[in-house]
């Protein structure tokens, strides 16, 4: 089952890959999920994102490009 663009974002921002939250907008849309700005749009969400990559962000393992993700990403 394909993870919804929302906990994608989640999932991305606790693995320590996306140094702030515009990093992993990038990441989520690079990847092909949807409506990524629209979902994150709220401020509390986005706070709550932007919270999760400054304490997760590991910038060694950070990827250089996002990976592409086969399955697509609806919610």
């Amino acid at each position: 089952m394909a993870l919804s663009t929302i906990e994608r974002a989640y999932q991305v921002a606790r693995s320590g890959q996306a140094a702030d939250f515009a990093s992993l907008k990038q990441r989520l849309q690079a990847e092909g999920c949807r409506a990524v700005d629209a979902l994150l749009s709220q401020r509390n969400l986005r706070s709550h994102l932007e919270a999760i990559c400054a304490a997760a962000f590991r910038p060694d393992e950070a990827p250089q490009t996002p990976q592409k993700v086969d399955s697509h990403h609806d919610q």
